[in-house]
């Protein structure tokens, strides 16, 4: 059996690494940090789309590659490798939701202009002191004869105040109870309220969605009852795919950070990489990396063909490369010392996605809580 990437997923992953390096290097990526910057370089996008890769999972027939969740890993893994910020997250769940489920014509209206760049389509899902699935939306929306009137605030929405839709999950009355159910809503609607929130990691822009009183027509409704719930279910594991993907490229940098400035830093006469205590916290950094590689290429996987396991190996994948992120990230810190905390310094920007990536769809306790659920233990 053939555990390797195929030619075409080699040549993905050789691609994107060479192409951000020229387009997306270390200081473009300290840009983001200006306070002006709204986190979407909307050229590098433009660059990105005309290489397939916005509509990597996308249909063939709306224009899409047609790719695999592990094709669509890979790339987030060169991403993370780069810092690259923007909306590619949420895009990509996005059509996720649309490829699956909605009419005809909400399909033939979004999924071409999402890959090919010139739409972005994110998800109002989590709400205060609810950041992974499942819970019980607080998001209420009530039928009348004018549509769908939705009241509630959404949390951590990300890129929502550069989107141009909003898939929200809500609860909706269907007869004696009240159903989960996800609506695509403009962001243009009256009652829609963007708040960008205050983060650490500059290369993600989380938002609060505040919706009073807005009003959409009732085909807006793509989803509504245990449909809507399984598809939240699989995006779960495919939201903690892709982060689990992103925190391993952005480990690999680091310790190629890291070891870089092990041979080129002198000390009492000779580079400090030759000092035992260094080589063994760079060591350290391998042997946290590798193995995990191969548990996210699984995850990828089960996400595409093994829906039994998908639940439990996506969780595995997400809670283990959180924190060996965490981990190499603050091994790396040691390794540089003083010139690590320096803001000129390139080390803080994947120390602080480190961080985000760590709580974002379920922190590492909560994902070992869902694997332990999963095996019955």
């Amino acid at each position: 059996m053939n555990f390797a990437l195929s030619p075409e997923q080699e040549l993905l992953q050789r691609g994107a690494r060479d192409f951000l390096a020229h387009q997306w290097p270390a200081a473009a990526a300290h840009t983001v940090f200006h306070p002006d910057h709204d986190g979407y370089p909307r050229k590098l996008y433009e660059n990105m789309a005309q290489l397939g890769w916005l509509g990597l999972l996308a249909p063939v027939e709306f224009g899409g590659v047609g790719g695999t969740c592990l094709d669509a890993a890979l790339l987030a893994e060169e991403l993370g490798r780069a810092a690259v910020p923007g909306p590619y997250l949420a895009n990509t769940l996005s059509i996720l939701v649309l490829r699956q489920i909605g009419a005809a014509s909400v399909r033939r209206q979004w999924l071409p202009l999402l890959a090919k760049g010139a739409a972005v389509l994110t998800l109002a899902w989590f709400e205060e002191n609810a950041f992974a699935w499942p819970f019980r939306p607080q998001t209420r929306g009530s039928i009348g004869r004018f549509g769908l009137r939705l009241n509630g605030t959404k949390r951590f929405v990300l890129d929502a105040h550069v989107a141009d839709g909003l898939l929200v999950v809500c609860t909706i009355p269907v007869r004696q109870t009240r159903l989960t159910a996800i609506a695509l809503v403009p962001k243009d609607r009256r009652g829609v309220t963007i708040h960008p929130m205050n983060d650490v990691d500059r290369t993600r822009r989380p938002c609060e969605v505040v919706l009073e009183d807005v009003i959409v027509p009732r085909r807006s409704v793509i989803a509504i009852g245990s449909q809507a719930e399984k598809l939240l279910a699989r995006l779960q594991n495919a939201a903690a795919v892709f982060l689990a993907a992103d925190c391993l490229g952005g480990a690999e940098r680091l310790l190629e950070m890291a070891v870089e400035y092990a041979k080129v830093r002198y000390q009492f006469g000779r580079p400090i990489g030759s000092f035992q205590a260094v080589k063994h916290r760079c060591a350290e950094m391998v042997a946290q990396i590798e193995p995990a590689r191969s548990l996210l290429w699984y995850a990828a996987h089960a996400v595409d063909a093994l829906p039994r396991h998908a639940t439990y190996a996506a969780s595995l994948a997400k809670g283990h490369l959180s924190e060996v992120f965490s981990q190499v990230a603050e091994n790396a810190l040691r390794v540089l010392g003083g010139i690590g905390f320096t803001w000129e310094h390139d080390l803080h920007i994947w120390f602080k996605r480190a961080q985000w990536n760590r709580f974002a769809f379920g922190s590492p306790e909560w994902h070992r809580e869902r694997v332990a659920q999963e095996c019955r233990w």
